[in-house]
C-alpha cells in the first residue's frame, strides 16, 4: 500500500471521527461559545468543528456601537446596548484580556461617580456610602433629602429584624420591604435594582438577580452589618498605592466602545460563521444525529447544538425534538426596551448633573426610566465641549413608549430633558435604538425553572444566554464558557463508550 493511500485512509479516519457543533445565535453568548469551543477543544486535543448561525446581518446582538463624526477632530461614541461590563464578575474582562485588548480597556471616571434619583420631579443625590440599597455611612444617609425621617428609621430596623432562614425564593419587593421598608423600595431598590434587569420589583426573583443580599442577611443577620463587613474586607485586600497592578474599575468598557470586543472576537474565530441564516427547525435523522434546517433549505448535520437565541425562539426550535423543554422555555417572559442618545453643546445643559446620571422611580410616573451622561461616565465618548446623554425608555415601567413613532418619542424625551436638565436647544443629533422582546424577566423561582429545563434537555443539546443565569455581558460569557466545558466533557465520555 502506497504512502499516499495510507495518508488518505488516515484523513478519512480523522474525518469520520470529527465532531461538529452548530451554535445558533451570533450575540455575545454564541460568539463566546464559539471562542471557548475553539480554545478548549484545541487544548484538549479534540477534533471539533463548529458553525455559528445568525439570523440578522451583523454579529453582536444588543452590543452595537456607532461613531458619529463631523463635530470635532474626535467622534461621539454612541452605545446602542450595553455601554460597559461589571468586573466583579470577571467573564468579560477575562475575555477582553484573552483577545489582547488589555491596553484598550477603559474604566469609568469614578471621581464623578454620583448617581441621582428623581424625587418629586427634582434630581436628588444618592447619599454617599449607599451600596445599591444599603447605607454604610451614617452621616450622609441621615442628612439626605431622598428618604423621610420615618423612612430612615424603618431602614435602620434592618439591624434588628431576624433573617429569613429558609431557602425559598421571594420577589425583590418582598425582600426589600421586609428588610428596609417601602420607601427604600420606592426610591432606591426599584429604580436601581429592578432597573438593571428592566424588571418589575413585584415579580423579580431575588435569588436569580441579587442572591448576595440573601447571603449577607443570613451570614450577618442584617444587610447593613453585612455590607459594612464586606466593604472593610474589600478595603483590606485592596492593592497598595505603589502596586504596579493596572487599575481596574468596577465597570469597564473599551476605548472604541463595547462593539470593539465583538469585532475582535469575530476576527479570531476560525469556524464557519454565517450571517443572514435563520434556522427553520431542528430534527433527528435515522442514526440519531441532529439535522439543522435553515430557512434557505440548507441542511447541516450536527453532533451537538448550542442554542444561544432568546428563549421563545429556542422553544420553537425544540418543539419537535424536546416538547417538554419547549413548553418550559416558552414561559420565560420578555419585555421590550429602548434608548435614545442625544448630543448637545455643554452650554446647552442649564441644570447639569455632576455625575453618571439619574434613575427614575416608578412612582414618579414619567415616560423615561433613567438618564446616563455618557460623556461624564467615560472619557472618549464626546469631543471636548460637548455632552452625550443616553435616555432609557420602555420595559415594564413605560411600555407605551415603545409604540411611539420616532418624532413623537423625540418630543417626549426632549420635554423630559427640558424639565429635568433645563435643555431648550435642539440636539446636534440623536440616535434611537429599540430592542423588541429582548429582555428576559427573571420571575420568582426562575432558577428552579432553569434547572428543570436543563434536566430535560436531550443529549447533545445545550442552551445558554441571557434568559438563563444572568443578563449582563460577564454573565453571558461565563455561562457560554461553562456550557462548552460541559459539552466537551459529554463528548469525551461518549467517545470512551464508543
Amino acid at each position: 500500500m502506497t504512502a499516499a493511500v495510507l495518508e488518505s485512509n488516515k484523513a478519512d479516519s480523522r474525518s469520520a471521527l470529527r465532531r461538529h457543533v452548530v451554535i445558533i445565535g451570533g450575540g455575545i453568548s454564541g460568539l463566546s461559545a464559539a471562542w471557548y469551543l475553539q480554545r478548549q477543544s484545541d487544548n484538549q486535543g479534540l477534533d471539533i468543528g463548529y458553525t455559528v448561525l445568525e439570523a440578522s446581518d451583523r454579529w453582536g446582538g444588543k452590543i452595537l456601537t456607532e461613531h458619529v463624526d463631523g463635530f470635532s477632530d474626535t467622534p461621539f461614541v454612541v452605545e446602542a446596548g450595553p455601554d460597559s461590563f461589571l468586573t466583579q464578575k470577571p467573564g468579560a474582562l477575562r475575555l477582553a484580556q484573552e483577545l489582547g485588548l488589555g491596553d484598550r480597556l477603559l474604566g469609568t471616571n469614578d471621581q464623578m461617580r454620583t448617581v441621582y434619583v428623581l424625587h418629586r420631579g427634582k434630581p436628588v443625590k444618592l447619599p454617599d456610602g449607599l451600596l445599591l440599597i444599603v447605607p454604610t455611612k451614617f452621616k450622609p444617609f441621615v442628612f439626605s433629602r431622598l428618604i423621610s425621617p420615618l423612612g430612615k428609621l424603618r431602614m435602620g430596623l434592618d439591624l434588628f429584624i431576624p433573617p429569613k432562614r429558609d431557602e425559598q425564593d421571594e420577589t425583590l419587593a418582598e425582600f426589600v420591604r421586609r428588610r428596609l421598608g417601602n420607601e427604600a423600595l420606592d426610591k432606591i431598590a426599584e429604580p436601581l435594582m429592578s432597573g438593571i434587569y428592566n424588571a418589575e420589583a413585584d415579580k423579580q426573583s431575588i435569588l436569580a438577580t441579587f442572591p448576595r443580599f440573601r447571603q449577607l442577611e443570613q451570614q450577618h443577620r442584617s444587610l447593613i452589618r453585612g455590607m459594612v463587613a464586606s466593604r472593610r474586607q474589600q478595603a483590606s485586600h485592596a492593592a497598595p498605592p505603589s502596586s504596579n497592578m493596572p487599575k481596574i474599575a468596577m465597570f469597564m468598557s473599551l476605548q472604541g466602545g463595547t462593539q470593539e470586543l465583538v469585532d475582535t472576537l469575530v476576527g479570531r474565530l476560525e469556524g464557519d460563521l454565517r450571517l443572514g441564516t435563520k434556522v427553520a427547525r431542528i430534527q433527528r435523522d435515522a442514526d440519531g444525529q441532529y439535522v439543522v434546517v435553515t430557512q434557505q433549505g440548507e441542511i447541516l448535520k450536527a453532533d451537538a447544538i448550542v442554542l444561544t437565541s432568546p428563549a421563545y425562539i429556542a422553544a420553537n426550535l425544540l418543539q419537535e425534538i424536546a416538547p417538554t423543554v419547549s413548553e418550559k422555555l416558552s414561559t420565560i417572559r420578555y419585555v421590550s426596551t429602548g434608548t435614545i442618545s442625544l448630543a448637545f453643546k455643554a452650554e446647552a445643559i442649564k441644570r447639569p448633573l455632576h455625575g453618571f446620571g439619574l434613575v427614575v422611580p416608578k412612582s414618579e410616573r414619567r415616560p423615561i426610566n433613567a438618564i446616563t451622561i455618557s460623556s461624564i461616565k467615560f472619557d472618549h465618548r464626546a469631543p471636548e465641549g460637548y455632552v452625550l446623554l443616553r435616555v432609557f425608555f420602555g420595559g415594564s415601567r413605560s411600555p407605551e413608549t415603545m409604540s411611539f413613532h420616532d418624532d413623537q418619542l423625540l418630543g417626549v424625551i426632549r420635554q423630559e430633558l427640558r424639565n429635568i436638565l433645563g435643555i431648550e436647544s435642539d440636539p446636534l443629533f440623536h440616535r434611537i435604538y429599540r430592542w423588541h422582546q429582548a429582555n428576559p424577566q427573571y420571575d420568582v423561582d426562575h432558577l428552579k425553572l432553569i434547572e428543570a429545563i436543563e434536566a430535560k434537555l436531550p443529549q447533545g443539546i445545550m442552551v445558554t444566554g441571557s434568559a438563563f443565569r444572568g443578563v449582563g455581558m460577564p454573565d453571558c460569557i461565563y455561562q457560554s464558557q461553562q456550557t462548552v466545558s460541559k459539552l466537551l466533557e459529554k463528548i469525551q465520555q461518549s467517545e470512551v463508550v464508543e
